[in-house]
């Protein structure tokens, strides 16, 4: 079996640790920011390697991907040198630990919505509600989040991606008050998932069109930064019911943890409330009487 030192540099991690390592300035580490002419923002490699404990040379490879059997104590030791969080720390171990079965080159199998979970996000008819998997595929949505986003059962398969409405829908624009937070944040779980599946055709495909249909998006996956969708806060400006405030949480299916359950929800009693319940009112099909 080869090794990724025999089929070449690891990019991905080279590219990671050196986007990590350039955000830092020398005095956030402790160190003089004046301690010689400085060619590239940030900390020096040698830096990186005293603040991590280990040797130049062995900073040196690993950082140029060349270091397949890196050691957890080591990267932990880099981690914390480069101050990662929790995210993007694991995003390291990704990269530099591959998981069995990350290197095939084949599509993964094709993902499927229990009808049980079908059901219940039909029965949530006052909460939008979607599920989203491989590469942000948006699996199912409930009738609200349809009308919250858009109608995405009503597009071709290929279309039915959160990315790419984001980045390729002129609607997302309007909708999204705040449509570069957002997209960033989308572009970042994007490269959370190519650490833990880098062969997969489909992502590579994605992200080749993107890259080349929207500038912002080419520009932020070079910056290679990392975001887990857990909860959160995103902003509305609705077409049909204006201004909304919804917090969001995120549920991994533990049979697939490449599949969650996004739920949004409003403040109880607030105009968000108020619109939400607006929107579900014109958007929830009358169920047929007994």
């Amino acid at each position: 079996m080869s090794t990724s030192a025999e089929r070449g540099p690891n990019v991905e991690l080279r590219d990671f640790l050196r986007s990590r390592r350039a955000r830092i300035r020398p005095e956030e580490a402790g160190l003089s920011p004046h301690a010689g002419r400085r060619r590239v923002p940030g900390l020096r490699r040698e830096e990186v390697a005293e603040l991590a404990g280990v040797s130049v040379d062995y900073y040196v490879r690993l950082e140029r991907g060349r270091t397949p059997n890196a050691s957890a104590a080591v990267l932990d030791a880099v981690a914390r040198a480069l101050r990662l969080d929790q995210t993007e720390r694991a995003h390291l171990f990704d990269l530099a630990k591959p998981r069995p079965g990350s290197g095939r080159r084949r599509p993964a199998p094709p993902q499927r919505v229990r009808p049980g979970l079908l059901r219940v996000l039909d029965a949530l008819t006052d909460t939008p509600a979607m599920i989203l998997g491989h590469r942000l595929d948006v699996l199912a949505a409930n009738p609200l989040a349809k009308a919250l986003y858009t109608d995405f059962d009503a597009l071709p398969h290929c279309d039915r991606n959160l990315a790419r409405f984001i980045f390729l829908d002129p609607t997302a624009h309007d909708l999204l008050t705040d449509w570069e937070t957002a997209a960033r944040g989308t572009v970042a779980v994007l490269r959370l998932y190519a650490g833990r599946h880098p062969h997969d055709p489909r992502l590579n495909e994605l992200v080749g069109e993107l890259s080349v249909r929207d500038e912002d998006f080419r520009q932020w996956w070079a910056d290679h930064d990392v975001l887990q969708y857990t909860h959160g806060t995103k902003l509305y400006r609705h077409p049909l019911v204006g201004e909304l405030t919804l917090t969001y949480e995120s549920l991994t299916l533990p049979d697939d943890p490449d599949q969650a359950l996004y739920l949004y929800t409003a403040e109880p009693g607030s105009p968000s409330d108020q619109a939400l319940r607006l929107l579900a009112s014109w958007s929830t099909p009358a169920r047929p009487s007994r």
